[in-house]
């Protein structure tokens, strides 16, 4: 029997054939510019009838678009990845991203070798934008970014990021002042913070909240910092907290990660929460209603940033005016058994 001969690739000219209209009308269908609704139906037919897959390697080439959008988690361990925040954004942008035709591409970054490999891949046209994470003050990415022109759009915001890229985020400063004030008002007379990642703005102003809430009352002491957000660093820093205080009855965690962390230390201690000692967190995360007792905490609208940031990346790819600065969504207190 003789070898059977390949199949050969379906093309644009069998697409016109088969529906009856120019090569240039299915041209224009395919790269989504202006065809009648009848020519569009009639193409649409053609493709379902004898199949077509886009060459989307030709493609990159001609319109210089790869048809991806790279999102870019800035942190100093794999562990990044563990915070649920960042994996809500990640799939909020996805799908907005995927309704769009475009791929998500994840790249995480730990070290300053990761940033040069990083840059080089935003520069080298393998993305046509970016959607940054837990970027820092002075971070070289945002410089890189900002450099090249990419449309790109950052979920925070950096106190050095200026309007040259556009963000999303909240207002981490009055949302810490208003749940720290609620916890006051329960009575607590001696409360502390186990604050995180001071490189980044979100716990720059949780700090600065829990400090105009405290106002006469605050004490540097009572501030613990911990290098991270994993339930480790906030055991560890209620336990450093304790040992600083030991009539502590109230805390503000930077995190409901680092609160659940402070559960566990509290009850390590024998002491009951709320109780003993009133807890709250921040983000409203899953681990707010894992933790016993489930956590007063404050909700972030996170599956609204992640959609939002993936549309100023998009309007930017369309040519569409984005006004310079951020948007700052509200956010909501959520009252719990913690305190």
């Amino acid at each position: 029997m003789a070898p059977s001969e390949p199949q050969r690739r379906t093309t644009v000219h069998d697409i016109a054939a088969a529906a009856g209209v120019s090569r240039g009308t299915v041209s224009r269908a395919l790269n989504g510019g202006y065809v009648s609704a009848a020519a569009r139906a009639a193409i649409e037919e053609a493709i379902a009838g004898i199949g077509f897959v886009p060459n989307t390697a030709a493609r990159t080439l001609r319109t210089r678009r790869s048809q991806a959008v790279a999102f870019v988690a800035l942190g100093q361990h794999a562990g990044a990845f563990a915070d649920p925040n960042i994996g809500a954004v990640m799939l909020a942008a996805n799908a907005v991203l995927s309704g769009a035709d475009h791929q998500m591409v994840n790249l995480l970054l730990e070290s300053p070798r990761d940033t040069e490999r990083v840059a080089r891949h935003l520069s080298g046209g393998f993305v046509d934008g970016a959607i940054v994470v837990s970027a820092r003050a002075g971070d070289p990415i945002i410089k890189v970014i900002r450099d090249l022109r990419l449309p790109a759009a950052v979920v925070g915001h950096p106190p050095d990021l200026g309007d040259a890229v556009p963000y999303v985020g909240i207002d981490n400063e009055t949302a810490a002042r208003e749940i720290v004030s609620r916890l006051l008002a329960t009575g607590r007379r001696r409360t502390g913070m186990i604050a995180a990642a001071q490189d980044r703005d979100s716990c720059t102003d949780r700090l600065a909240g829990y400090r105009s809430a405290m106002g006469p009352a605050f004490e540097e002491h009572l501030v613990v910092r911990v290098p991270g957000h994993d339930h480790r660093c906030g055991a560890d820093g209620m336990r450093l907290l304790l040992e600083r205080e030991p009539a502590i009855d109230g805390v503000f965690a930077a995190s409901d990660v680092l609160a659940a962390g402070a559960l566990e230390a509290l009850r390590e201690a024998g002491r009951a929460v709320p109780g003993d000692v009133g807890v709250v967190g921040f983000d409203d995360s899953p681990w707010a209603v894992w933790s016993q007792p489930r956590l007063s905490t404050v909700r972030q609208p996170i599956e609204e940033i992640g959609s939002a940031a993936a549309h100023l990346v998009l309007r930017q790819l369309r040519g569409e005016p984005v006004d310079p600065g951020g948007r700052i969504l509200p956010t909501t207190t959520v009252w719990r058994d913690s305190a």
